[in-house]
């Protein structure tokens, strides 16, 4: 199947590239930027209305589209600006740069027929989710806190664990399975105090886009989704200082020219302060975080451009002067853009990460290290060969260092003994071709292959097994037991412990019956080396990252998706129904009892199984008038299976394991049936801006105890098949008013006040079920922890 694929690949692109270049053409190309700032536009819409074809402004606000001469109306369009069209005589090449400007409520709007966004129903691209950061600014959270993460879990096939949980889930996938990148760099957690934010600043974000099938070849690593975050790069005209002051935490921007229209910065701080006020209430308890974003952009030339971003994160958590826990990320990129010819673009990325873990135990005497660092190489390229066909291709080298921990004392009176787990290291090499084509008016395609190489590099002591087997089973007691190694070997930092090649095609296509209604399919093959270790339904900073070696192979993903899509009013309103199908090979399970803090051998605990996801994704939106918002809904099952492997029986013929759980499936812990969200803003006048939204899931799975047995005086709970059970459904109402005072207009001083209420009919939803003996009645109960009521709060926004 895969030698076939490839081959129809390269066949195709010889033929339509033959093909392109058989008619004379002139390019017209640019870059689109905010006339106000300077600042780069993603995804402008730059359409040829004559000819019905267009195309969009890269990452880094850069366009291309080569077409036949001729006279042509070119109209620059994009949500939140005036849109321009220009009258072009393209009789040679011409490089346009425009400056577009924000929408102004008083001007009135100008409704064109061919309006370019009905270009956007014959692309390809399926399975994608945008969110503009004023929607988010917008969307009423907990805390009065503008949150990325927090909004994404209101489209459809995105979940978490619940309130206060870390992370995100996409189609029945795994935390660990999403690819988050910002600016290009990998966040490897994307939460501040165990979930209740997320380290994205979104006063310091330009754009957020979140893949969740149909991913381009560009992208791997990870096996459910990619949500790429690219962060603003500065203000080149004039100072601005924006900001909020909320109830637990405030925020500052500050972008500005360091030479006027060629260069620029940006600094932005968060930080959260709740804890100050604990010692009034005598709570010697602390927990807040705070993180830095940064960015220089420098224009050398027209053809160069240069970035340095970066992004350092911390979280702090301690008890008393008992305990302290500190975790988070630090990124820090350097990319130069390069334009080789009006239809040649490449940027460079040169990109360093880094996720860190402190744990420190005064009542112990000991500290504890742990993280994973990577060194990322990055060249991407894109050719707009015409306005029909556009490639590309690039290389991604990524090195990894994994220091699963260290422990040291943290004192002279301290019993504990410095170690230092056994660091893993590895290299995965990857090398892409893309291409997006336009066959004809109605049938567009997207396809291309990615071919990855993960190296896991040796370290300095490996254990070695019997039969290379770490997990042995009991017949007699029918369970999996760790094994004991027969030897430990010194392979050395220049060995090569094990290799793994993947070839991972993906292919996109979008058939449009008209201007209003097309049917899109994509298929997609991914494979990722990366594993997190948790045996939590929602991860913890204690968990580890662990590569793929000798006991452990890397996850592989087959997608299918397919899709119905159709504009009402001329895109008013829009309608996008998906179908899906996942199915993922070696997805890791856990033995019963395993233990996964500071095991230097997590081989003789984990098994490989698989894991498949389905279901039926719903997405209504209105997108113009006083009134805009959502109804999102997502119909699923996400399941996960163990079978047991082949082993000699005791008359020395082979017999089956029972694997985990029986070998059957089970439900995982991120399978929400029914998942309903709806989102709705009302601007009632230029003072008030409304915003509410309902969510509904079905309780996740768990664990409940069927039974139990006495032990020497103990009662002690046994547990039937796994995540069986589940929690009570979740429901709740969020509400918010924005108030922008009318003497804001004129001044330079700009505010707003925004009031919220999240869960207003304050519903206790369950973040789990514990059960317990009554100390007075003896009897057994259940007893429910929620994380969060009713909750007010106030946040006061500035800008200037």
């Amino acid at each position: 199947m895969r030698p076939a694929l490839l081959k129809l690949l390269t066949v195709l692109f010889c033929f339509f590239s033959a093909y392109s270049f058989s008619q004379k053409r002139f390019t017209l190309s640019g870059t689109i930027t905010d006339k106000a700032s300077n600042e780069t536009l993603i995804g402008v819409t730059v359409a040829i209305l004559e000819l019905k074809t267009g195309t969009v402004t890269n990452e880094y606000g850069f366009y291309s589209i080569s077409v036949p001469p001729g006279e042509y109306t070119v109209q620059i369009s994009y949500i939140g600006f005036q849109n321009i069209f220009q009258k072009i005589n393209l009789d040679k090449d011409q490089k346009i740069d425009f400056k577009i400007s924000e929408a102004v409520e008083q001007l009135e709007e100008v409704i064109v027929t061919d309006d370019s966004k009905k270009i956007d129903i014959k692309t390809p691209q399926m399975s994608v989710n945008t969110l503009q950061v004023e929607t988010i600014k917008k969307i009423p959270v907990v805390l009065g806190e503008a949150d990325v993460v927090k909004s994404l879990l209101l489209l459809p096939g995105v979940t978490n664990a619940g309130e206060s949980s870390s992370g995100f889930n996409v189609r029945g996938g795994a935390v660990d399975q999403n690819l988050i990148l910002l600016d290009e760099a990998t966040i490897f957690n994307s939460s501040h105090l165990f979930g209740f934010f997320s380290v994205f600043n979104p006063d310091a974000i330009k754009d957020v886009k979140l893949y969740k099938g149909g991913i381009p070849a560009r992208y791997g690593g990870r096996v459910s989704s990619v949500l790429e975050i690219f962060q603003k790069e500065g203000n080149s005209k004039e100072l601005k200082v924006n900001g909020g002051i909320g109830a637990v935490a405030s925020r500052l921007l500050i972008e500005g020219p360091i030479e006027k229209d060629k260069a620029a910065f940006l600094v932005g701080g968060r930080g959260s302060y709740a804890h100050l006020f604990l010692p009034l209430f005598d709570i010697e308890n602390r927990a807040y975080f705070y993180d830095l974003n940064t960015k220089i952009n420098y224009k050398l030339n027209d053809n160069n451009n240069i970035f340095l971003s970066g992004y350092f994160g911390r979280d702090v958590f301690s008890i008393a002067d008992s305990f302290e826990n500190t975790y988070g990320n630090s990124v820090v990129n350097f990319r130069w853009n390069h334009l080789f010819s009006d239809r040649l673009f490449s940027n460079l990325s040169l990109i360093y990460s880094d996720y860190f873990y402190g744990l420190e135990l005064d009542f112990v005497g000991f500290e504890w290290n742990s993280g994973i660092q990577n060194f990322n190489l990055k060249y991407d390229l894109k050719n707009y060969i015409n306005d029909k066909l556009q490639l590309n291709f690039g290389l991604n080298d990524i090195y990894y260092v994994f220091n699963p921990g260290k422990i040291k004392p943290n004192g002279p009176d301290s019993g504990i003994v410095e170690d230092q787990l056994t660091k893993k290291y590895a290299n995965e090499l990857a090398a892409y071709v893309d291409l997006e084509h336009q066959i004809s008016d109605k049938l567009s395609l997207e396809y291309g292959v990615r071919f990855s190489l993960f190296n896991r590099l040796g370290q300095d002591e490996l254990n070695v097994y019997e039969d290379n087997n770490p997990v042995n089973f009991d017949p007699f007691l029918l369970i999996y037991q760790e094994a004991d190694p027969i030897e430990t070997i010194n392979p050395g930092r220049g060995a090569n412990l094990a290799t793994f090649t993947n070839f991972e095609p993906r292919i996109a296509a979008a058939y449009s019956f008209n201007e209003d209604n097309s049917i899109k399919a994509s298929a997609t093959r991914m494979a990722q080396y990366l594993h997190l270790l948790s045996n939590t339904s929602s991860p913890t900073p204690l968990d580890v990252w662990t590569p793929s070696g000798p006991f452990v192979k890397p996850q592989l993903l087959n997608q299918y998706a397919f899709g119905y899509f159709k504009r009402f009013n001329d895109g008013e309103f829009t309608l996008e129904t998906e179908v899906y199908y996942k199915d993922i090979d070696n997805r890791i399970d856990y033995i019963d009892g395993a233990n996964l803090i500071a095991n230097d051998a997590i081989e003789q605990v984990i098994l490989n199984g698989e894991a498949r996801a389905y279901g039926l994704e719903f997405l209504l939106r209105k997108n113009e008038g006083k009134f805009q918002g959502w109804l999102a809904y997502t119909l699923s099952k996400s399941e996960q299976r163990t079978q047991g492997r082949t082993f000699i029986g005791l008359d020395e013929n082979p017999a089956q394991e029972t694997g985990i759980n029986g070998g059957e499936w089970y439900n995982t812990p991120y399978d929400k049936t029914h998942d309903i969200a709806l989102y709705g803003s009302y601007d009632l006048n230029q003072k008030w801006n409304f915003n509410a939204n309902f969510v509904y899931q079905t309780g996740q799975p768990t664990n409940y105890p069927v039974g139990q047995f006495e032990f020497q005086g103990l009662t002690i709970p046994f547990f039937g098949q796994r995540n069986i059970e589940r929690l009570p459904d979740y429901h709740r109402i969020d509400l918010s008013a924005t108030l922008t005072p009318t003497k804001n207009k004129g001044r330079k001083w700009q505010s707003e006040w925004v009031f919220s209420i999240y869960n207003l009919y304050n519903r206790r939803n369950a973040q789990s079920i514990a059960f317990r003996q009554n100390n007075d009645t003896g009897v057994n109960e259940a007893v429910r922890t929620s994380i969060f009521g009713i909750i007010p709060a106030v946040t006061y926004n500035f800008k200037f």
